[in-house]
């Protein structure tokens, strides 16, 4: 099983748990290093965001996990960035890209709530047409090749989260070919990593991981850095399904490096537990 899992929620954002919960259910499984990344602060809506003045007891409280558990397992303050967020990264060890809302005739769509709002979404904001919903969803995501404090790139095709329940477009669309893989190509050649996310199986909402297996298909030919999440918000959850993504996808999934953090984030890094000299085995 993989060692590590840096898409872990707190009750700092929308998670069921508090970090030191999670920390001790990871140390229990067996992990070496947990990431936390709760969500980034959202002015336009505050339902499941980090409140702006809980970000400073993030950090400190993190920081206090890392240094009462040292020896124990590794930690590391994350943060997942959404595209529509104004929060600086500085500061933190690494930083996850997402798109949960697309912005179209001055409003902001969520495309991860339910199927309902996501088509009242495609309905009131793209004129009926899905397929330009998935389009604008895509291109948001590609924004994060430009921006150099993004390590890691969520739940790549979230737009797809309701989809095997009820389907709004056909996966096999050239319309939808095309954006998704006009995204990937941009934030490979930006070395962004990609996280294979178990998060919506946990949940209920999916059968197969983020993203889909045309695209890890896809993202593996072209040599894409690609590292495994199980996008927690509860205890019981962290490392979800990783043995079994493991054991189709094998060491596609590795990131060797002797100092992980470089590899997913260029964030300037105040509180990193991982040293240079050391190595973060992939399995166990």
């Amino acid at each position: 099983m993989t060692a590590c899992d840096f898409h872990l929620h707190t009750t700092f954002s929308d998670g069921k748990n508090t970090p030191e919960e999670m920390v001790l259910a990871a140390i229990r499984r067996g992990f070496d290093t947990v990431g936390f990344s709760d969500h980034s602060y959202t002015a336009f809506d505050e339902s499941w965001c980090m409140p702006k003045n809980r970000i400073s007891d993030y950090r400190a409280e993190i920081a206090r996990l890392g240094k009462k558990y040292s020896g124990q397992i590794n930690i590391l303050c994350g943060i997942e960035q959404d595209i529509c967020s104004d929060e600086s990264l500085e500061g933190y060890d690494y930083a996850i890209g997402s798109v949960h809302y697309v912005k179209a005739k001055e409003r902001y769509f969520q495309i991860d709530e339910s199927a309902a709002v996501t088509a009242k979404a495609v309905q009131c904001g793209f004129g009926g047409d899905p397929l330009s919903l998935a389009e604008a969803y895509f291109a948001s995501v590609a924004e994060f090749a430009d921006d150099p404090a993004i390590g890691i790139v969520g739940h790549f095709d979230l737009i797809t989260k309701f989809c095997e329940q009820a389907p709004i477009f056909d996966e096999d669309d050239p319309r939808y070919k095309k954006a998704w893989q006009s995204a990937a190509d941009r934030l490979i050649a930006a070395g962004k990593c990609f996280e294979i996310n178990t998060g919506a199986i946990s949940r209920g909402y999916r059968t197969s991981p983020y993203p889909s297996e045309r695209i890890i298909s896809y993202l593996i030919e072209k040599e894409a850095r690609l590292i495994l999440s199980s996008d927690s918000h509860s205890r019981d959850n962290i490392g979800f399904g990783f043995d079994a993504v493991e054991g189709k996808y094998g060491d596609k999934l590795r990131i060797s490096t002797p100092d992980i953090v470089s590899q997913i984030s260029v964030v300037p890094s105040k509180t990193s537990l991982v040293s240079p000299e050391s190595t973060i085995p992939s399995s166990r």
